[in-house]
């Protein structure tokens, strides 16, 4: 197919109805475990059905289901995989627009989810609808997974790939604001827990104060990286932080005493760590700074452990070369589209999110790239995504699947 058929080919995107369909998805109230969420994946395998596509709806846990759809080629071409969740966060305090209104205006459409990630999803999908529409037909299969369950850890990613979901090559798109996203780390949950010894403040001088050990530590602990990366990039993606800090007297945290010294405080915090790290080094490394803690605060007593989740996935890491074929690829349609070079790496901040991403390339070690629309606005009042972007990352979808599938 020549530059110019491409052209043509994309010039049957109908912008009005992909920010319709986007709206319609943001109109259904798909919390995270709810039944708003199966709404929307019998909303979206519906859709794809009247595409034409085979599509089914297909079980998670519980009465959870993925909406999966393929669109099958003629034969002879490579597969590629779209991979997104449906799932989102709650709406928070300070939203000025109606977050379930899919609101569009002459910049931005609005709407909670938008961002992370259904404009991601609905990219996906108007790809391929305009290239039905354009009449293309292709060599290789276009497998299209809309998930749930990806903020319990990727419970739907994991169950549709033990479903024998997969492909040749993958793309998550998840909000990186168009950027190619080559690596992301992985994420673990600590909690430390110190132990001190209470005096009245009239003696605090005699005491070990936890909730000053606390203070000390936090910043020790938010510089941290940790050892074992496999290069400077990297070593980048290494971050810890502590989002939780509790200081009072005695494991139950009593409060109503406040002249006495804290004796106890409890710290819980997140680490990420790059491919090739491991949890193990990253809570040996925390061990060595409390052991200095305990050096400096004489007669203090300190200990970490890792908070799982029982029956919730662990978001592994995610790496591919820059130079593999579907990095290539969509930095080829991204120069295409938008007339420059595509950021492409361990880019922040999305690198330091959890994806689906990581699934494929631990369970499968599928070659794929994370990449959508959103990014700037996300998690926020008025989470909202610039039109210009969605509507570009679809053109840019298009180009990828007609470079690795082929058009027959």
């Amino acid at each position: 197919m020549t530059a110019i058929d491409r052209n043509a080919v994309l010039a049957h995107l109908d912008e009005k109805a992909c920010l319709d369909f986007l709206s319609a998805m943001v109109r259904h109230k798909s919390y995270s475990q709810t039944e708003g969420e199966r709404k929307l994946a019998e909303f979206m395998a519906s859709s794809m059905r009247g595409l034409g596509l085979e599509a089914e709806l297909t079980p998670v846990e519980g009465t959870r289901v993925n909406a999966i759809g393929r669109w099958k080629g003629t034969g002879g071409g490579k597969s590629l995989l779209f991979n997104g969740h449906l799932d989102t966060n709650p709406v928070t305090e300070g939203w000025t627009v109606d977050p379930w209104g899919g609101l569009v205006d002459d910049k931005f459409i609005y709407g909670i989810g938008v961002s992370n990630m259904k404009s991601g999803d609905a990219a996906y999908y108007c790809a391929v609808k305009a290239l039905m529409d354009a009449g293309v037909r292709l060599k290789g299969d276009v497998v299209l997974t809309f998930v749930v369950g990806e903020l319990q850890g990727g419970v739907g990613t994991l169950a549709a790939i033990r479903q024998g979901v997969r492909a040749d090559y993958f793309i998550n798109s998840e909000p990186t604001d168009l950027q190619a996203l080559t690596m992301h780390a992985e994420a673990g949950t600590f909690i430390i827990e110190l132990t001190g010894n209470t005096r009245h403040l009239s003696k605090r001088e005699q005491a070990v104060d936890a909730l000053v050990a606390a203070c000390d530590l936090v910043p020790r602990l938010n510089a941290l990286t940790f050892s074992g990366a496999r290069s400077d990039e990297h070593r980048s993606i290494n971050r810890c932080h502590v989002g939780v800090v509790h200081a009072a007297l005695g494991r139950d945290l009593a409060e109503w005493r406040p002249p006495q010294v804290a004796d106890f405080a409890r710290l819980k915090g997140s680490v990420r760590y790059a491919p090739g790290q491991t949890e193990a080094q990253a809570f040996a490394d925390l061990r060595v700074v409390l052991d200095d803690l305990e050096r400096r605060f004489p007669g203090l007593k300190a200990t970490v452990t890792s908070e799982r989740t029982e029956g919730r996935p662990v978001m592994p890491a995610f790496e591919v070369p820059r130079d593999a074929r579907i990095v290539k690829t969509l930095n080829a349609a991204y120069q295409a589209v938008r007339g420059e070079p595509q950021p492409t790496g361990a880019l922040a901040p999305p690198c330091y999110y959890g994806t689906d991403a990581g699934h494929f390339y631990r369970e499968l070690g599928m070659e794929g790239v994370v990449c959508g629309p959103g990014g700037r606005y996300n998690t926020m009042p008025d989470e909202r995504v610039d039109i210009a972007d969605y509507l570009d990352m679809i053109r840019i979808y298009m180009r990828v699947i007609l470079d690795i599938c082929e058009p027959a």
